[in-house]
């Protein structure tokens, strides 16, 4: 098959970003580069894995599980289908994290995935320490693999706990309390869940479903940050497109402010809250 075979096949399938994902693939299992393929785009090639992964692919399996590893913020992280694939647009709450942590500063990362909001913010902020916190053990398994990989592993602790039941007094008496709490939660409706993409749909539906009306987890986080933030913490949480007025209502009475901002989209992405009242 070749790469405009493959180009064509994903096309034939739907997928805009058939070129895109062709050389990708080509790339991963051909070991090549993207300037070896356009050279000779007629050329044949015959990796059965390459093969395997172009079916998938068409059939609209993710590329990034496909490839196994994906780039988020300055790092690169294993991804596989036990974890949320990250996103450019979670990169605000990171760089958001980075400019507000204090010297020194203990934070959480709450429905922390593959890891990689906390672990991108230690690797920037080589003077912090976190926690990070999931339900899921295939996730966590992932996310030590890349605390290990991007060399941060001896800064963060990983917990295993149910965040809708379970209070943090109870994930270990020897720890502080946070100067921030980080989380991107589940926060897509659960009627809304049958409209997404197929390849949406292939990632963890613990890690999307946010309950009837998307806003489940937000209702226990704000108590959690109430309860254990420092005086003077702050929370960063991301947040669903349409779901701003929502999350602002939910924190009154509870935070000091809450700001969004805005993604590369231009959308509503990130809930900034500030000092728990």
């Amino acid at each position: 098959m070749t790469y405009r075979e493959i180009v064509a096949k994903l096309q034939k399938a739907g997928i805009e970003s058939a070129e895109w994902d062709a050389g990708l693939l080509v790339e991963h299992f051909c070991h090549l580069s993207r300037e070896e393929i356009m050279q000779d785009p007629e050329r044949r090639f015959s990796s059965p894995e390459l093969l395997s992964a172009v079916e998938r692919r068409a059939g609209r399996f993710p590329l990034q599980y496909l490839l196994g590893e994906w780039a988020f913020y300055r790092q690169t992280y294993r991804v596989a289908p036990g974890c949320l694939i990250p996103r450019s647009d979670t990169e605000i709450l990171v760089e958001e994290a980075i400019r507000k942590l204090p010297k020194g500063a203990f934070f959480a990362d709450l429905c922390t995935g593959s890891g990689c909001i906390a672990i991108s913010i230690l690797c920037e902020r080589k003077d912090t320490t976190a926690i990070a916190v999931d339900l899921s053990e295939d996730a966590l398994q992932i996310a030590a693999e890349n605390a290990e990989r991007n060399g941060v592993r001896d800064r963060l602790i990983l917990k295993k706990a149910d965040l809708i039941t379970v209070k943090p007094e109870e994930w270990g008496s020897e720890l502080p309390m946070p100067d921030a709490i980080f989380s991107n939660p589940p926060y897509i409706r659960t009627g809304d869940l049958v409209d997404l993409s197929p390849e949406v749909g292939a990632e963890p539906r613990m890690a999307l479903d946010g309950g009837e009306d998307g806003l489940i987890f937000y209702r226990r986080l704000f108590p959690i940050a109430q309860e254990w933030l420092q005086p003077e913490g702050f929370c960063l949480f991301e947040i669903g497109y349409d779901q701003a007025k929502d999350i602002q209502a939910l924190a009154r009475n509870r935070f000091a402010s809450c700001r969004i901002l805005r993604d590369f989209g231009g959308n509503d992405r990130v809930a900034v809250l500030e000092k728990p009242i």
